[in-house]
């Protein structure tokens, strides 16, 4: 039997079977988070149309039987071809959307991307393609939602007990080259969170960067032997554990975000993968703005 494709025969059947979605669930309990991940999106940002990997959902009422899917690919597709200064500007729209064809409370956009990279290598001063991952929360009700941006990097460490050793070893106290100890690529991300007006005044994705470069020996993909041999030698001449790569991370950011609100939420998170060890090594700091200003004015 052949499907009828007569639209005012497909409008009398929606009429008739009702909307499931609205129906009473068979045990009624909300849910706070409903919808879709995994999803390509293209934004169009001052880069270019860029892809981003979304995670979209609402909350569920416990009266309400599901949420209607196919809104939430209209709400994309609505947004598809309108260009946008800024991700989170793009993430805020998304969710405003969303919400209101759902007719959910609250809602949650996460994008998670990147962006195309083109810097100097530091001795030879020719132009490296690399690339730059960036995230992006909005997550709440509006007008006055959760907004978190992120920013991740590459960077090398050396591992300073090895150097330690080697010192002792070697009897080179006064050596004036640093030592030798085994090195890897690590991982790391910082994220600011804000609410409300504070959201407002978070800094821009070159800025989160900028921190993170005052902070760890950042690695690029095209480097001649003077780019190498330098990042290396500074790498060995402040070695860093996991530990130091997000501690020394939070300082640069109690340096970078004084003018931001003490409770401005940082998280930093670093995974080293070991060179000499089969395991990865993992840190990460959940804190405020304000906790890190008291430890540096604390600590010594």
């Amino acid at each position: 039997m052949s499907f009828d494709t007569d639209p005012a025969r497909h409008q009398k059947v929606l009429a008739t079977c009702g909307d499931v979605p609205a129906e009473r669930p068979s045990f009624a309990i909300s849910l706070p988070e409903v919808g879709i991940s995994n999803k390509t999106v293209w934004v169009t940002l001052p880069p270019g149309r860029l892809p981003f990997s979304l995670t979209l959902d609402v909350d569920l009422a416990a009266d309400r039987r599901g949420i209607h899917m196919s809104r939430l690919e209209e709400a994309i597709t609505l947004l598809h071809e309108r260009p946008f200064a800024d991700l989170r500007e793009y993430g805020v729209a998304l969710l405003r959307e969303t919400l209101r064809t759902q007719e959910a409370n609250q809602g949650r956009v996460e994008l998670r991307g990147l962006l195309p990279w083109s810097r100097p290598a530091k001795v030879s001063g020719r132009i490296s393609l690399d690339s730059l991952e960036i995230s992006c929360r909005v997550e709440g009700c509006l007008p006055a939602p959760l907004l978190e941006i992120g920013v991740g990097v590459h960077h090398l460490t050396a591992c300073p007990c090895t150097q330690a050793y080697n010192r002792v070893w070697f009897d080179l106290a006064a050596y004036p080259a640093p030592l030798a100890t085994h090195s890897q690529r690590s991982f790391t991300t910082l994220r600011l969170s804000a609410a409300g007006d504070e959201a407002a005044a978070l800094p821009a994705y070159d800025e989160l960067l900028a921190c993170l470069a005052a902070a760890l020996h950042l690695t690029q993909d095209l480097l001649k032997r003077p780019d190498e041999a330098e990042l290396v030698r500074q790498a060995h001449i402040q070695p860093q554990f996991a530990e130091d790569a997000v501690r020394e991370t939070a300082r640069a950011a109690g340096q970078c975000f004084g003018h931001l609100a003490a409770a401005t939420r940082v998280v930093i998170e670093s995974v080293s993968l070991e060179s000499i060890h089969i395991h990865d090594v993992r840190c990460r700091l959940d804190t405020t703005l304000a906790a890190i200003r008291a430890a540096m004015t604390s600590g010594p």
